[in-house]
Parts: structure tokens; C-alpha cells; sequence
């Protein structure tokens, strides 16, 4: 039989240390959720509402099927910076008329939705994820464009957005914008670059430059309507292809041109499939406070896949990663967990062969992050530990079927690229509230700053300042901790989101039916040179 038996004990003291330490995190991420949720604060919420219009999530929902999921992608962007957390933008994946869909909408409430250098990023990671499985792009428009302030940092990067539109429309991937009220200057290209537009009428305003820009440039005396209304778009320029009375009817006729795209999954669904046999509540019991305790990576595995079944590939060898087969929400995956945080020769090499076969079979690969990075030490570089962790960073980076990660634990150095970190385009990456990553752990990096201080002041014949040394290396262990944990790093979006651990099945089963919407076609060799 290959369905995992687990050896965790939910009455035993660890367990509950655990769980409780893992509840706590989830608290402090509710909090960051909530200051995303809360957008610009009840005041300009209150202002929008009262003219009449519905806040950026309330327009999302009524553009999805009924009872149907919305995996909010990103939503920590901006978080710990001098902009509001979620950078006046909501993005996700979710269902319309039957056809998973890129969302992506302005959040007016903040700013009148201008776009920071943070929204920027957000959106262009929404066209990547788009773009790379196939996803029709829906685009609901409110933005007064840039936020001028920081125009140096989005005015250059920023034309990337409307290239992008262009080329989902060239790669045949449709794309739709409806247009909810402003939609200015450079912002005005959304509706312009994009296949369908549908503007409502005295709401959507959409020109390069509004009467006072107008004014300043040419000296004509203009309004909103003549400029850039939607009667004016619907019946004089052409800009819009369809004019809706409100809101609901505007979201309505988005809803209708899906139905319309004939946009169809290149795989279809999978069949019947089993619930994980161990119970997923568990898994906020599994990782320890302390990162430097190790766990068993296969007590994860076993909630989170179908039927809890795992064939798993050479168990006995470079027994520090977990690899094997198995199925989740039906989807055929191939698993790489670290099963202690140092990577050896061993896990190295077998983590390349298991890549190479995962290509072999078109089979996506989900990565399971638990690891301080690749073992070091004379014995280690004698045995060819570059190579080989070169080895396996080749085969992950050339590899051509879908990745999908997940950081439970630690995921600090070379390790966090082997296990296919946000620099090796993992289709999806997400981290629990417990993952931490940096170049290295807190106390080993300001270890090694102060064995490189003191070698030099021994070099300099100088005498060494202990207490000095003492107050640098607390400083710098509690500055990498602070930018090694999950939210710091979303918010500068090296994932798509700190998830609650007992969401992570559905997650990736979302994330997996939005993949094959896209053909999965491994490498079937162009791995460049492996080092033997």
C-alpha cells in the first residue's frame, strides 16, 4: 500500500506548542488581511458608496459564477511600506460563465485607485500568471492613472502593462476591460489596447488628458463628456463596444462576452478523486516555532494529497528530500520535500533525476520548502557539492513542466533557488505564516559578519570591540528576521500569498485546474551540461 501512515500525535505536547504558535501567526496575518480589506478606510469607502458605486471586491463578486471560489492573488502587496497594504488593486483567479479568468480590479477607494509603483508590480505578476496558463485577463477599471508622486519609479516600468495586453491578444488569450469610472491618461490604454471594452454610461471617463491637462496644452475649453464619456466612446470614437446603463448591467455584458470567447481548457477536468485519509486541521501542528527543529515533511504530504497516496521515488537515497507521485484534487503531481534542511549530494542529485523524469511524463511538480541550503564544509566540497547542487538548480531551472511552491519552513540560500524560488518562476508560490527566507539564517549571517570583523581588525593589529561586536550582531539578527518573515516578503511579492495551512489543498487545486488551461509539455531534454 502506498497511502502514508502518520506518526503525529495531536495529544502530545509539541503538537499543541505548534498549533499554538501557528494560530498566533494566523492572527497577525487576519490583521494584515484586514488592512487590505479595509482599502482606503471607511471614509472614502463611505464617499464611494454614496455615489452610488460598488467597491472593488463587491464588483468582482458579481462578475463570478454563483457559489464559485476566488483565489485572491498577492493580496499582503505593499505591506510594510509607506503605501496602503494591497496597493489599491485586487487580483485573483475565478470562474465566469465557466471559464477560469485573470482578475484584476482598481480599488477607488484608495488614492481614486492610482497606481503606485507596488500596483505596478501586482498587475504585471496578474499578466505573467495570465499569460503563462492561458487565462482570459478581465480588467475592472477606476483609476486616476499614475499616482504622480512617485512617477519616477512607475512612468519607465509602467509601459510594460499595455505591452503586455498586446501580446496576450497576440497569443490569442482575450482580454476585457470594463470601465467602472476614471480611466486616465496612461490608464486610458486599458480599455484601448484591450479586445472587448464596455463602458457605463455617465460613469466611465476615459481619456489621455482631462479638461485641465487640455486646457494647459492646447487652450480648449472641454468637459468630461465631449472628452472622453461613454455616450461620446459608444457612438463618436468607437472606443467602447458595448454601453451599459449601470454597474450590475456593465459586469452583466462582461459576463456575456465570456460566455462568447469559445475559450476552452487544453486538458480536460480530471475524474473522481479521494479526500486526503488524515485529517488537514492537523497541519497547524506540524511545523515547530523553532525552524531549526526538524519534521517530517511526509505528515504534510499525507493532508494535503488525494487519498493520501504517495509512491514515493528512492526513498532510501538522499534521504534528506522526500520525492514521489501522487495526485491532488485528481491532477497528476510529482513532490519535492525537504525532509531535513541541509541539501546533500545525494538529495541533489536525485531532486535533477526526479525533474527530468517529472518532464519525461508532463507531470507538474509541486516544491514543499524546508531548507537552510546546500551542506558546506571541506568533506562536502570535496565530494562535489557544487556540481551536484548545480545539478539539481539546472534541472529545476530548465525544467518546462508547471511548478508550483510552497514554503512551510525555512528557505534560505542556494536551497531556496534548487526548491524553485520566485527567481526560477514557479507558476504559483505561496509561503505558510511559519516560512522564513533570506541568504541565510538570522544568527548564522551575523556570525559570519562578525568572524569577518574581527579577522580584520586582527589583520589591522587592531584590538577587537566586543560589546561593540555584541550590539551588531543582535542588530543584524533582528533586521534579517524582520525581513525574512512571510509578510515582509509578500508585500515586496516574492509570493502569491501567505495562506493558512488548511487552505492549502484547495489552493493548489485551484492553482493545478488553472494550469491546464494551458498545455503541460515537459522538456524532453535541453538541460544544458550536468556536471557529473
Amino acid at each position: 500500500m502506498t497511502v502514508l501512515a502518520s506518526a503525529l500525535d495531536p495529544t502530545a505536547p509539541d503538537f499543541a506548542r505548534n498549533r499554538a504558535d501557528m494560530l498566533a501567526m494566523l492572527d497577525e496575518l487576519d490583521a494584515a488581511h484586514a488592512e487590505a480589506l479595509a482599502g482606503g478606510g471607511p471614509k472614502y469607502t463611505d464617499r464611494h458608496r454614496a455615489r452610488g458605486k460598488l467597491l472593488a471586491r463587491e464588483r468582482i463578486e458579481l462578475l463570478l459564477d454563483p457559489d464559485t471560489p476566488f483565489l485572491e492573488l498577492s493580496p499582503l502587496a505593499a505591506w510594510g511600506s509607506d503605501h496602503t497594504t494591497g496597493a489599491s488593486l485586487v487580483t485573483g483567479i475565478g470562474t465566469v460563465e465557466g471559464v477560469e479568468c485573470l482578475i484584476t480590479a482598481n480599488d477607488p477607494t484608495v488614492r481614486g485607485g492610482a497606481s503606485n509603483p507596488w500596483t505596478l508590480k501586482k498587475a504585471l505578476r496578474g499578466h505573467e500568471i495570465a499569460f503563462a496558463n492561458r487565462l482570459p485577463v478581465i480588467s475592472l477599471v477606476e483609476s486616476g492613472g499614475a499616482d504622480l508622486a512617485s512617477q519616477k519609479e512607475i512612468f519607465i516600468p509602467g509601459g510594460a502593462l499595455f505591452r503586455d495586453l498586446t501580446r496576450l491578444s497576440a497569443a490569442g488569450i482575450p482580454t476585457i476591460a470594463v470601465v467602472f469610472g476614471n480611466s486616465t491618461a496612461g490608464g486610458a490604454y486599458i480599455p484601448g489596447m484591450s479586445d472587448h471594452t464596455v463602458v457605463i454610461r455617465d460613469r466611465s471617463k476615459v481619456f489621455l488628458g482631462g479638461p485641465p491637462l487640455v486646457k494647459m496644452a492646447t487652450g480648449e475649453e472641454s468637459d468630461d463628456e465631449s472628452l472622453g464619456g461613454a455616450d461620446m466612446h459608444a457612438r463618436t470614437s468607437g472606443l467602447a463596444d458595448h454601453h451599459a446603463l449601470d454597474e450590475p448591467d456593465a459586469l452583466r455584458q462582461a459576463r456575456r462576452i465570456v460566455a462568447r470567447l469559445n475559450h476552452r481548457k487544453a486538458h480536460p477536468p480530471p475524474g473522481p478523486y479521494a479526500a486526503p485519509v488524515h485529517d488537514p486541521e492537523e497541519l497547524l501542528g506540524i511545523v515547530p516555532g523553532d525552524l531549526r527543529t526538524p519534521f517530517d515533511p511526509r505528515e504534510v504530504v499525507a493532508r494535503l494529497v488525494d487519498g493520501s497516496d504517495f509512491d514515493e521515488f528512492k526513498p532510501l537515497y538522499g534521504a534528506g528530500l522526500a520525492t514521489g507521485w501522487a495526485r491532488l484534487h485528481g491532477y497528476p503531481i510529482g513532490v519535492l520535500a525537504n525532509a531535513r534542511g541541509v541539501l546533500f549530494s545525494e538529495e541533489s542529485q536525485k531532486a535533477a533525476q526526479f525533474v527530468q523524469l517529472a518532464n519525461q511524463r508532463d507531470i507538474p511538480l509541486l516544491f514543499l520548502h524546508n531548507t537552510t541550503g546546500y551542506m558546506v564544509g571541506a568533506a562536502y566540497e570535496q565530494g562535489g557539492i557544487i556540481k551536484h547542487g548545480a545539478m539539481m538548480i539546472n534541472a529545476v531551472a530548465n525544467s518546462r513542466v508547471p511548478h508550483l511552491s510552497v514554503l512551510l519552513g525555512a528557505s534560505y540560500g542556494a536551497g531556496h533557488y534548487g526548491m524553485c524560488g520566485r527567481a526560477y518562476d514557479p507558476r504559483f508560490l505561496f509561503a505558510w505564516p511559519s516560512a522564513k527566507s533570506a541568504v541565510m539564517g538570522p544568527q548564522q549571517l551575523a556570525g559570519v559578519l562578525s568572524i569577518v570583523a574581527r579577522q580584520s581588525a586582527a589583520a589591522k593589529g587592531r584590538p577587537y570591540d566586543e560589546d561593540g561586536d555584541a550590539a551588531l550582531r543582535a542588530l543584524v539578527e533582528q533586521q534579517v528576521e524582520a525581513e525574512s518573515l512571510p509578510m515582509f516578503l509578500s508585500g515586496r511579492l516574492y509570493d502569491d500569498g501567505v495562506i493558512d495551512p488548511r487552505d492549502t489543498r484547495t489552493v493548489l487545486g485551484l492553482c493545478l485546474s488553472a494550469i491546464h488551461t494551458a498545455p503541460v509539455e515537459g522538456a524532453r531534454g535541453g538541460f544544458g551540461v550536468f556536471r557529473m
